[in-house]
């Protein structure tokens, strides 16, 4: 069974940078699609990022677009998360999910992915 951990959250200031990492065992992740998550308090799941089993389609909400990059380290059996020019409003609590039959479009986002990770807390404040 396939298990995901998110590590590299913490505390940052706004415009500063982050990497989360999502580590996969039990199964090669590199045969699955891998989707980014957040959760703000308060408000409902956001969309953030995908990335396909090949690594050759990735897809971003708008609000991150341009400040966020999603890649694979298929040595590493790991999905990584770099977000640059953080802002507040980046605040939550990030989750990685995968799936194997879930694509990653960028014509259709789909939010049903079996594995989920427990979550690590960004935090952007001054």
């Amino acid at each position: 069974q396939l298990q995901l951990v998110e590590s590299g959250g913490g505390s940052v200031q706004p415009g500063g940078s982050l990497r989360l990492s999502c580590a996969a065992s039990g199964l090669r992740l590199d045969l699955y699609t891998v989707g980014w998550f957040r959760r703000a308090p308060g408000k409902e799941r956001e969309r953030v990022s995908c990335i396909s089993s090949s690594g050759g389609t990735t897809n971003y909400g708008d609000s991150v677009k341009g400040r966020f990059t999603v890649s694979r380290d298929y040595a590493k059996n790991t999905v990584y998360l770099q977000m640059n020019s953080l802002k507040p409003e980046d605040t939550g609590v990030y989750y990685c999910a995968a799936d194997q039959i879930v694509p990653c479009s960028p014509y259709l986002w789909r939010e049903d992915y079996g594995s989920w990770g427990q979550g690590t807390q960004v935090t952007v404040s001054s």
